[in-house]
């Protein structure tokens, strides 16, 4: 009985971590940071990128970040899973008035990912990684949508993005 209870409550624990209320994330570089519970009111689009400097992470980011003023009520956070070490030698390699312009934040061992419940098992560049994906949080603080791609190139397009926001907001 006393397993039994321990199993139920873990489950419930881990459904319950799927969709995490708030969580605070500090910037790659600088000492900026991003609180979900901030954003209430607008639509987060949350991304979570690979492990390691992804030519194709950046790539997609980049777009993002070119056309992200066309929707003004959402908010881009770019998650990278790497250790802090990691992030840190990888973000003093980019400029930093990009970085401040344009935040990547540390989601250091892919915490908020496992917390989204993103799945894992990805082979990427001789590790085990999370899939890309991205999660989209309503104005009220709910999960309204997720996009989990199937490899590295499966990400969700700027434009599916915008067209999702548009129907949400209807």
């Amino acid at each position: 009985m006393k397993h039994l209870l321990a199993s139920l409550l873990l489950v419930t624990l881990s459904a319950n971590a799927a969709t995490p209320e708030d969580f605070i994330v500090r910037a790659a570089a600088g000492k900026g940071s991003f609180a979900l519970k901030e954003a209430r009111g607008k639509f987060v689009a949350i991304h979570f990128l690979l492990k390691t400097e992804c030519p194709l992470c950046l790539k997609h980011t980049r777009d993002y970040f070119t056309k992200a003023p066309a929707l003004l009520n959402v908010v881009q956070v770019f998650l990278k899973p790497d250790s802090d070490n990691e992030i840190e030698a990888w973000a003093a390699k980019l400029p930093a008035e990009d970085l401040a312009k344009n935040p990547i934040y540390r989601d250091p061992y892919a915490k908020i990912a496992k917390a989204f419940d993103i799945p894992d098992g990805y082979k990427f560049h001789g590790q085990v990684v999370h899939y890309p994906a991205t999660i989209v949080i309503g104005p009220d603080g709910k999960e309204v949508f997720r996009y989990v791609g199937k490899s590295n190139a499966d990400r969700l397009s700027f434009e599916a993005l915008a067209a999702k926001v548009a129907e949400l907001s209807k």
